[in-house]
């Protein structure tokens, strides 16, 4: 694949010290949808503002497409569309207006059916002659989104694009992006919402604390860190766990009647058989018995902790 965005030893401290990014190396391949998770205050927006020439960095270098953002910015802030989160739209203006000047911004000359088609993929053709403050929430969120796409670009950030919005609209924002990766845009996107990486990003990156823990594929992610899970049911609930289990380190089900063992998928020997013998051994009879994997939120989780301590 062709590398489109390409981040190297990206830094920005402010005035009195803060460390906002801590030497971010990053690059992003065409096409693709990465998808950028942290708490509060990880550097997620400030990388973003960085590249997109909002904020002005400290070290580093970031190129677009081979042009660089600061020796060659118009070239490459024509390549990035931006999604911020605040929904900045002058109120008393048309949809179509809006979206329309943005390309024009841009200095892109008038392009009636590019809008029309943009403005019905993100179902606002029907709203174009409204002006913003008769809009939904979710719908001002659609209209930055058009306005990010009015000037063609090939990269669009999206800054935490579902925050506040219902689920059902969330998924629909889900099936607009895997729209535009189908037209061929890459697309970075911050969230908060883990089960939003999983559904549509190819790539998952986690950043805490300005530096950037990993970047991994998603799949690849969750299958070399993720832990399976065991859950072996019984026909009669118990108080305790039986001392003759202690080694399989089980805990017991909310109801009482399972309990749950955890193991490593890529260990020389996962110990189920031996658990599933000294079980019967312990004279507990099963019922079933369930796995589950480990979820990308809980490797999230334990990445996030563990660079905290």
């Amino acid at each position: 694949m062709t590398v489109i965005l390409s981040i190297r030893d990206l830094q920005k401290t402010y005035a009195g010290g803060f460390e906002a990014l801590k030497g971010v190396t990053l690059d992003i391949e065409k096409g693709e949808i990465l998808a950028l998770l942290g708490p509060n205050g990880a550097g997620k927006t400030t990388l973003i503002s960085t590249i997109c020439g909002i904020t002005t960095p400290s070290a580093g270098h970031v190129t677009v497409d081979g042009h660089d953002i600061i020796t060659d910015f118009r070239a490459a802030r024509a390549l990035i569309g931006l999604v911020p989160q605040e929904a900045t739209l002058e109120p008393f203006e048309k949809v179509i207006n809006t979206v329309r000047l943005t390309r024009g911004l841009f200095g892109k000359p008038r392009n009636d059916a590019l809008i029309e088609s943009i403005l019905r993929k993100l179902s606002l053709w029907d709203k174009k002659d409204q002006p913003i403050k008769a809009l939904s929430g979710g719908m001002k969120r659609r209209v930055l989104i058009a306005k990010a796409l009015a000037h063609e670009p090939r990269i669009l950030f999206l800054d935490e694009p579902t925050a506040g919005v219902d689920v059902e609209l969330r998924k629909d924002m889900w099936d607009i992006v895997a729209d535009l990766k189908q037209d061929g845009v890459t697309i970075i996107l911050t969230t908060h919402y883990i089960e939003e990486a999983e559904a549509i990003a190819d790539r998952v990156g986690v950043i805490n604390n300005g530096a950037l823990l990993l970047v991994e594929d998603k799949t690849t992610l969750v299958a070399r860190m993720g832990k399976k899970q065991i859950e072996v049911q019984l026909t009669a609930p118990l108080g305790t766990i039986p001392e003759s289990l202690a080694a399989f380190n089980l805990t017991l089900g909310a109801s009482g009647q399972s309990v749950v063992y955890t193991y490593d998928t890529h260990a020389e020997r996962t110990g189920i058989t031996a658990l599933l013998n000294d079980v019967a051994a312990a004279g507990l009879v099963l019922a079933d018995v369930q796995t589950r994997q480990s979820s990308l939120e809980e490797i999230f989780v334990d990445l996030v902790h563990g660079n905290d301590e």
